[in-house]
């Protein structure tokens, strides 16, 4: 505690006009000598003013986007030409009703396969993995495209099969040219051998034979294929395959991308080859990746639960497509189309001579 009478002295002290200290401050050191060094800054910023200054230096160009970073999601981007009118898993509902249509162009790769390709398997060192994973731009493109797989509603295909049983295109009265036909890509798969069981690529399979090949995933999709190149649906079919089996097959493809239904496949591979001669066991393949969104979109693949039959020449070029459950002009286009791709086969194999005469 303070002594008595010092607090209202300190309190005179402080409010009083005490002309001897504003007298001591005038003459305080601090005070003069704080006067030079303000001229003596203003005077460095005048120096400092009138000196020339560097030119700035030029702007940075914009960094240049990284192709993929920012890429669409919809997969119709990604093809030439007006898409397909038919039902998506993606993009907007189907609302009212839908009519099938005939294909608008010739539907396929730009590109000609190449095994090896779209086998589904990552085949990047550990050093490009590591590359990849540090990648941000990687990372916004991955997380894009999971995006779009998650909003992707599960039982839009089973929906869209309220629209004739899944069809979703006509199949063309005509072969498309061959001039501007497009590719049919290669998948990677497993025969039904009991033997050699090793994955096989189908662009050797389909190179130099004319090939009708159906591609379904499920038995209401099988059933659908069976429509239009079974014994009992066309019999022509199969008769003008037999006739000319050294430049004619049949090519089944079972895309199953869940495993459990795949290892299924796999446990009845004795009952499919019951159903095949054996000659045939080879051209019956089990696939499980590589059909991105934009093979989809490019070969007509646009219902996963829906039966798909292609018509492929001798250079894997798609001559004539069909999609769910067949129509009757459908099949007998089918067979003719095999028939006159057997002929042009063998015209181009035929001597000159032959052909001249």
């Amino acid at each position: 505690m303070p002594p008595r009478g010092l607090e209202p002295a300190v309190t005179r002290l402080a409010t009083a006009d005490c002309w001897w200290w504003r007298r001591w401050w005038q003459q305080s050191p601090a005070v003069v000598h704080a006067r030079p060094r303000q001229c003596c800054g203003r005077r460095g910023l005048a120096q400092s003013a009138a000196r020339p200054q560097a030119p700035a230096p030029p702007p940075k160009p914009p960094k240049p986007d990284k192709p993929g970073v920012g890429a669409p999601m919809d997969p119709r981007s990604h093809v030439a030409g007006p898409p397909i009118e038919a039902p998506r898993s993606y993009g907007k509902r189907v609302e009212g009703g839908f009519t099938p249509k005939p294909l608008p162009r010739p539907i396929g790769m730009p590109l000609p396969p190449k095994a090896g390709e779209n086998t589904g398997i990552d085949g990047r060192t550990l050093r490009e993995r590591r590359d990849d994973f540090v990648d941000y731009d990687k990372h916004l493109q991955r997380r894009k495209e999971l995006t779009a797989q998650i909003s992707r509603p599960y039982f839009r295909d089973w929906g869209n099969l309220q629209f004739h049983e899944g069809k979703s295109f006509v199949a063309p009265p005509r072969l498309f040219k061959a001039d501007v036909s497009l590719f049919f890509p290669n998948l990677y798969g497993e025969p039904i051998l009991e033997s050699d069981r090793a994955p096989r690529d189908t662009t050797p399979l389909l190179a130099g034979k004319v090939s009708v090949v159906g591609i379904f995933s499920s038995q209401w999709a099988e059933r659908q294929v069976a429509s239009f190149a079974s014994r009992e649906a066309n019999p022509a079919l199969h008769d003008t395959v037999a006739r000319n089996d050294d430049v004619a097959q049949m090519v089944h493809i079972n895309y199953e991308d869940n495993a459990a239904k795949a290892w299924l496949v796999r446990l009845f591979r004795r009952s499919l080859r019951k159903r095949f001669p054996e000659k045939d066991w080879g051209k019956y393949l089990l696939v499980r990746k590589g059909i991105t969104d934009d093979i989809r979109e490019s070969i007509g693949l646009l219902n996963a639960k829906v039966g798909y039959m292609y018509l492929v020449d001798q250079h894997c070029r798609i001559r004539w497509a069909g999609s769910g459950p067949s129509h009757p002009e459908e099949r007998d286009g089918l067979t003719r189309g095999v028939t006159r791709l057997v002929d042009e086969v063998r015209r181009s194999t035929s001597p000159a001579t032959a052909r001249r005469g």
